[in-house]
């Protein structure tokens, strides 16, 4: 049995990847672009209710949003050239430290 964390973390990094795609599809909308869109759209949160299955729903969420928005953001930054000053990677880096609390005290109290 796969570990629930894989399941977050490899739906979280997909994020970025339809988020891409809806940037595409925006600029050129063609049915492949909708059509890779729509299926990322759909695996991503797939994953995520892998996940969840023995998570609790709250924890999971909050990993794979943080993974998604922080790994969007390098994207962003690595393909479209978004701006990434000082700030956005101090409150990036509070977001991971927030997930990584959020995994480790996932079993407490279970």
């Amino acid at each position: 049995m796969v570990d629930p964390i894989v399941w977050i973390v490899i739906g979280g990094f997909l994020e970025p990847v339809w988020v891409i795609a809806l940037k595409r599809l925006n600029e050129d909308r063609t049915l492949p672009n909708l059509l890779i869109a729509g299926f990322f759209i759909i695996l991503s949160p797939l994953f995520l209710s892998f996940g969840m299955e023995d998570m609790g729903m709250g924890v999971a969420y909050s990993i794979w949003t943080g993974i998604g928005a922080v790994a969007t953001l390098a994207v962003g930054y690595l393909l479209y050239h978004d701006d990434l000053g000082f700030k956005k990677i101090f409150f990036a880096a509070l977001i991971i430290t927030g997930v990584i609390g959020l995994e480790l005290s996932a079993g407490v109290g279970m």
